[in-house]
């Protein structure tokens, strides 16, 4: 399994398992979730640098991933939150976590919000 990192202890997270674009390996990564009805949405925040994480790199070349939410573990199709969504998507977001904010105020690019849909 994925080991925790500092920012996701005392967050709401889940394992996210995207196939490697150039690899075809599984890489498995914990990420901090909120949910949208029936759906997880995650951030592809990357802190605030200026590249996309490489798991929504990966997720962009491969939208079926893996995903573990405690014990439950499931196969979902991943997309980027269209123009519509994604401002109310990121407010939930935002509010689970508010450093998502001064990401956005420091990165260089928009940071994607995703959706992960069950299958």
């Amino acid at each position: 399994m994925c080991r925790r990192t500092t920012w996701t202890i005392g967050f709401p997270t889940l394992l996210i398992a995207t196939r490697g674009r150039r690899t075809g390996a599984l890489r498995r990564t914990a990420l901090i979730y909120g949910r949208d009805g029936d759906r997880y949405v995650v951030v592809a925040s990357n802190g605030a640098a200026a590249r996309d994480p490489s798991w929504f790199l990966n997720l962009l070349a491969d939208p079926v991933v893996r995903v573990q939410v405690r014990a439950d573990r499931f196969v979902a199709r991943a997309r980027v939150a269209d123009p519509v969504e994604r401002p109310r998507l990121w407010e939930l977001m935002a509010g689970i976590f508010p450093m998502y904010r001064t990401y956005a105020g420091q990165a260089p690019r928009q940071i994607p919000v995703v959706l992960l849909e069950r299958r």
